[in-house]
């Protein structure tokens, strides 16, 4: 049993959503003690002078503003530090990840936080963590030349220390939805809590 999950959706669909069903099909499964939920669908905030400013300046002297201005990162990286499993219903489009998870990824990914520039290269900080990804793509296979999504998200988080990713895939919905959705839901109900 997997004790905190982070719960990450991006889709806009709502109940319409492949990934809201399978990812909430995988939380279920994993049984955990507790559920941190993140919906991404209503945007985040890109990355702005301003926030590179409060991000780079020491944290002891950041001005109040600047603690203010962190304060959305801070809170998602505070997420992924409590959560034993991570588990993120991906959409694809156009062959990689929304906008939304883009800005996630660069609220979270932050040197001397998430992640550390050591004599050997980048150190990701937040290790003994499990990411499942349920990536579902109208045409896109996983794992193909043109799934950048998958590859884009293994890197990344492998970049802040999350080397463990497993993926569920409900790829090429548009060629057989019955059977694919199938294939995903037997995929999560294979999975070890």
């Amino acid at each position: 049993m997997s004790k905190t999950v982070l719960h990450i959706d991006v889709s806009p669909r709502g109940a319409q959503s492949v990934t809201r069903r399978l990812s909430q099909r995988v939380v279920d499964r994993l049984n955990p003690e507790a559920v941190l939920r993140r919906d991404l669908s209503q945007s985040l905030p890109f990355l702005d002078a301003t926030w590179i400013a409060a991000n780079f300046t020491p944290a002891g002297d950041r001005s109040d503003e600047q603690r203010a201005t962190l304060g959305l990162s801070d809170a998602l990286v505070d997420e992924l530090r409590r959560a034993d499993t991570i588990v993120i219903g991906v959409p694809v489009w156009n062959f990689g990840i929304p906008a939304m998870l883009k800005a996630w990824i660069d609220l979270i990914a932050r040197a001397g936080v998430t992640f550390r520039y050591s004599e050997n290269g980048p150190e990701g900080l937040l290790t003994g963590k499990r990411a499942i990804l349920v990536v579902s793509s109208g045409g896109t296979g996983v794992g193909s030349e043109i799934d950048f999504a998958t590859t884009y998200l293994r890197h990344a988080l492998g970049f802040v220390g999350i080397r463990e990713v497993e993926i569920v895939a409900a790829d090429r919905m548009a060629l057989d939805p019955e059977a694919t959705l199938k294939s995903a839901e037997d995929a999560v109900d294979r999975l070890a809590a």
